[in-house]
Parts: C-alpha cells; sequence; structure tokens
C-alpha cells in the first residue's frame, strides 16, 4: 500500500476532529450515517450535529463484537452516506480480520457509501498482532477515510496531532472543510510527533510491553474476582460483564462510592454497552493493585 502525502493524506487536530467534522463535509440534513453501539460517542454525536440521522449497528459478544451488515436493509443502505468503524475497538477491545474489512468494502461500494475507520489503535498490539488498515484490503481506498491519531501510539493524549488517508477526493473536500474550521497544529506539536515518529523503531514495542504488564495485573485480578471478561490483543482497554447482570451505572457508582476506584459505565457507549464496564489501563501497574485490592475489600 502506498500513498500520496499530498493528495491521500490530510493533518488533523487528532482524529477527533476529523470525525466529528466528516459528517459536515458529506451528510445532508435528513440523511442516514451508520454508527455501533457500543462506540466511541463522537461518531452518532457528529452525525447528529450535521442535521443527519443515525442507524444503529449493535456490537453484540456473541458476533464478537462485529457489525452485521447484513441486518442493513436496502432502503437505509440507500439514505446513508457515511459507515462508522473502529478495529481495534474501543470500548469492546474487539478485533477484526480481513474478511470483516472485505466485506465493508463491498457493502460501501454497492450502496455508494464512505466509510470512517477510526483506527486510533492500530499500533496498540500484544504478542505479535497486527491491527489491519482497512486502506490494505483490495479496493478499500477507493470508499475509506481512516484516521490515525498520535494519542495512543505515541502516548501524546491531549496534544492535538493525527493525520487522515484514503481516497483523493475525500481528503481533498475534507481539507475544504478543515480550513473553515482550524487553522493547522501548532509546530512545536508537529515537531515533537515527528520526533516520535523517528523513534517508531523502538518506542511502540517498549509502550506496549508497558501495556501488556498492566493488561496482564489487571485480567488476573478481575478473573480472581469472577468478573466475565476476554484478554484484549489490542487497545488500552478492558470490556468486562458486570456481575449478576447488575445496572452498569448502578455498579460504577457503587464502586466509585465504596472503594474510590474509578471506572467507565457501559452504557455510556451506547444502549448495547450496558451490562458491561470499561476499565483503562492507563495507570502504573503498582496503581492498578491497588485498586484490585480495593476492589476486592468491597466485593468480597
Amino acid at each position: 500500500m502506498s500513498l500520496d502525502p499530498e493528495t491521500e493524506i490530510l493533518p488533523m487536530l487528532g482524529s477527533k476532529e476529523g470525525i466529528a467534522h466528516l459528517p459536515l463535509t458529506f451528510l445532508n440534513p435528513g440523511d442516514v450515517g451508520l454508527a455501533p453501539s457500543t462506540a466511541y460517542p463522537v461518531y452518532s454525536i457528529g452525525i447528529r450535529l450535521a442535521g443527519g440521522r443515525t442507524w444503529v449497528m449493535d456490537l453484540k459478544s456473541e458476533n464478537n463484537f462485529l457489525p452485521e451488515l447484513e441486518a442493513i436493509s436496502d432502503e437505509v443502505a440507500h439514505k446513508a452516506g457515511l459507515l462508522f468503524l473502529n478495529y481495534p475497538n474501543n470500548p469492546t477491545s474487539a478485533v477484526a480480520d480481513g474478511a470483516l474489512f472485505r466485506q465493508v468494502v463491498e457493502f460501501a461500494q454497492r450502496h455508494h457509501i464512505i466509510v470512517c475507520h477510526d483506527a486510533a489503535y492500530s499500533e496498540s498490539a500484544f504478542h505479535g498482532y497486527r491491527p489491519m488498515s482497512l486502506l490494505e484490503v483490495p479496493d478499500g481506498k477507493e470508499v475509506c477515510i481512516e484516521m490515525h491519531s498520535l494519542s495512543k501510539t505515541c502516548n501524546m493524549t491531549g496534544w492535538r496531532i493525527g493525520f487522515a488517508a484514503g481516497r483523493v477526493d475525500i481528503i481533498r473536500e475534507s481539507g475544504r472543510m478543515k480550513s473553515n474550521l482550524d487553522s493547522g497544529v501548532f509546530r512545536a506539536i508537529q515537531l515533537a510527533g515527528k520526533a516520535a515518529f523517528d523513534a517508531s523503531d523502538s518506542f511502540p514495542e517498549a509502550l506496549n510491553a508497558e501495556f501488556r504488564r498492566r493488561r496482564d495485573t489487571m485480567v488476573a485480578g478481575l478473573k480472581k474476582m469472577r468478573f466475565s471478561l476476554v484478554e484484549p490483543k489490542a487497545t488500552l482497554y478492558l470490556w468486562i460483564e458486570t456481575p449478576d447482570g447488575c445496572d452498569s451505572v448502578r455498579f460504577r457508582d457503587q464502586l466509585l462510592a465504596n472503594s474510590e476506584v474509578v471506572v467507565t459505565a457501559g452504557s455510556g457507549f451506547g444502549t448495547a454497552g450496558e451490562g458491561y464496564l470499561r476499565i483503562a489501563l492507563t495507570l502504573g501497574t503498582q496503581r492498578l493493585e491497588e485498586a484490585l485490592q480495593r476492589m476486592e475489600a468491597v466485593i468480597f
């Protein structure tokens, strides 16, 4: 796969900016945007801000948290202008293979839909697993704009730098919209991003090793407390079932009140997230071990 930096790559103020503004570029009021649930809320919010209507693709555990495109009727697909996709996935940490991406490309070609693939966690993976880019799939670049962020890959969360890559006209029109909304990435942050890319032979590997240690610590501790979860191959998150089907917001609030441990209620990522909690691996191992001890003290 090759990309022309002049016509097929667009610098952005982080991937969030690109995701939120994309519907303003390509949806008219009343158009349909296809967005997953559970998901990063900006997908559906961006559609609504553009005056569009969100058609929700529920991500279910029995389907490995992958969208069921066959459940989308031709009538809905005909009205759709955008489809949002995110693998490795936040919040479920699910991963997708070439089979799903080929299905997505064929679906998008058949219905003339632009696919926005949020690939923020493309470099955050463990044990030799390499997440795919949608642009790798045959004809993927013909339907896709793919969002990338330095926040996770380079530990630059909050610095607001990322980029989009994809089809020439999608990138061009996104750039036209963007030029009316901001004035580009602050130069000092650009230089920091360059330094991170220059160290890319070693930096992501060391960072992922640290996240793997945190993941292993939390998975072992949560399973000891009999939480149900799948050990993730990628991302910075654990997606765990609430005990005995407990309401996710209620369980979150009880955990905070009784142990002063903060987790995210799954329902905050869409109705399909009810019955789950998301735990972020963004603290060091020592603090995570302390969190596990506090949780165990109140749960048992």
